[in-house]
């Protein structure tokens, strides 16, 4: 009798567990990248032992892609519901802010749920872009680039006189506004004197995407205008 109550309260913790780890991991990758982090770092954290951790994901890179997965599913998700609606809207420059407000919207969906992630999971992204390990940059372009081309395609439909190189520069440039929006409220609040608050989700919203949208829309780079101020910073010297 003891054995079979003892088997059940296994059973009922594994989940209990399963979540421990992952949420373990996320933080601990968020606070000290991948790189540094060991099984046993994950393994202590949860309360749990390292074969735990291997049980449920095998490895460390399993145990990466899962948070990415769980975070990251509902989001692409979302986007790709919202990028849908936003490519049926015919004025051009309405079609432009909802494709803008379909990538920025579903970040802000969640401050600590899975739906997006919130500001640990921001800041792991944004450690895992940093830190270069390879392993997390495979797992960054397979949960991310199919839904980053559908966008990019999508607003370059809408500014076909944009090359589509430089509306690569301009998404990425949303990208990292983004992290920072979403990891630094305070620097807003502070940097205003008290006027704004960075925490203000709809505000954020807004201000990002106007400023997205002005920067998708302004005129190309002259391809010779680098080229020109070097020749004229050379000459200069």
């Amino acid at each position: 009798m003891a054995s079979k109550s003892t088997s059940n309260d296994l059973a009922a913790r594994k989940p209990n567990l399963r979540e421990a780890i992952l949420c373990a991991a996320e933080e601990l990758f968020a606070t000290n990248g991948f790189n540094a982090v060991s099984v046993r770092d994950i393994a202590q954290a949860a309360g749990a032992n390292p074969g735990s951790v291997t049980y449920h994901f095998k490895t460390k890179d399993g145990l990466l892609l899962e948070i990415y997965n769980r975070h990251c599913g509902p989001m692409n998700r979302r986007r790709c519901e919202l990028l849908a609606a936003a490519r049926r809207v015919r004025d051009l420059q309405d079609r432009l802010e909802a494709i803008v407000r379909a990538y920025v919207l579903p970040a802000f969906s969640s401050g600590s749920d899975l739906a997006g992630g919130g500001a640990r999971f921001t800041r792991l992204r944004a450690v895992m872009s940093a830190e270069g390990n390879e392993v997390a940059r495979r797992i960054i372009a397979q949960t991310f680039d199919d839904t980053s081309h559908a966008f990019i395609d999508a607003i370059h439909e809408s500014l076909p006189h944009i090359p589509r190189a430089e509306i690569v520069w301009r998404s990425h440039f949303l990208l990292g506004a983004l992290y920072y929006t979403l990891v630094t409220p305070e620097r807003v609040a502070r940097l205003s004197r008290g006027s704004a608050d960075g925490a203000d989700a709809g505000n954020a919203i807004e201000q990002l995407a106007r400023a997205s949208v002005a920067s998708f829309q302004a005129p190309p780079l002259d391809p010779s205008a680098p080229s020109r101020r070097r020749s004229m910073t050379q000459n200069k010297t």
